[in-house]
């Protein structure tokens, strides 16, 4: 699950990058959480939870529906 997690990620990388943000993947728990770390103008970016929530969750949750949620880590 951890490899179809980052390739679903590097399909939405490009779109962190064109505003100069970029996401990386950390872990897959046992809660079915995938926590990843935002990176570049996303980690301080005051819409950064509507990144994860409305953009990066909708995505792998779209893929994979067993993903419960998507956490933002430091």
């Amino acid at each position: 699950m951890k490899e179809k997690i980052k390739e679903a990620l590097e399909q939405i990388r490009p779109y962190l990058q064109r505003d100069g943000g970029d996401v990386e993947f950390v872990d897959y728990t046992e809660d079915k959480i995938v926590l990843v770390r935002l990176l570049g103008h996303c980690a301080g970016c005051p819409h950064r939870q509507m990144t994860i929530n409305g953009g990066i969750a909708r995505i792998l949750k779209e893929s994979y529906p067993e993903i419960e949620g998507v956490q933002a880590v430091r």
